[in-house]
């Protein structure tokens, strides 16, 4: 793959979103592009940063998704998974601030934000097989790659997303 993960420090926040099919089973050979939600294709499910955390996690159950991308003011500003809204976040978060209630809790009070989320360029995309996938996400904690390019204007879109257990799942022959 000849263009890794991007550095978000020096990547400003995308400005859109571009506008699911069901997936196949793959293997170790298959072409990367084929375990991308590919946003072009799938709308993408988007929730906004000031939005309670039980908003967002039913949102999730109701799309059968298991991440939304965060918006403000229609600018991409962070990730939020159902693994953040029902794990150790939410209460350490009560530990620590002026929140006294689960219920009060916001979607930018968990959420991954831009400059923290592995982020992929499309043409790397492109050019890698699912194995080269495997082994981005082999040895670290990360759950999604956030794929993104630039339109024909120059603005950076997110243009999809790839999900480690859903590639897991998708394996045929899993390593």
């Amino acid at each position: 793959m000849n263009n890794v993960l991007v550095s978000m420090t020096d990547t400003p926040r995308p400005k859109l979103m571009r506008p699911v099919a069901q997936r196949q089973s793959l293997t170790l050979d298959d072409q990367a592009v084929d375990a991308l939600t590919d946003f072009t294709r799938e709308h993408p499910l988007t929730i906004d940063e000031h939005r309670p955390i039980d908003v967002a996690l039913e949102d999730m159950i109701r799309f059968g998704v298991r991440a939304l991308m965060v918006m403000q003011e229609h600018r991409v500003v962070g990730l939020i998974t159902s693994y953040d809204i029902q794990g150790e976040r939410p209460m350490q978060l009560l530990q620590r601030s002026i929140y006294s209630k689960h219920d009060e809790i916001r979607v930018r009070d968990i959420m991954t934000v831009w400059e923290d989320l592995p982020i992929l360029e499309r043409r790397s995309v492109l050019h890698a097989n699912i194995a080269e996938l495997l082994d981005m996400f082999h040895g670290t904690r990360l759950m999604y790659l956030v794929v993104i390019e630039q339109d024909a204007s120059g603005t950076l879109c997110v243009c999809g997303l790839i999900s480690r257990t859903q590639l897991e799942r998708q394996l045929k022959h899993p390593r």
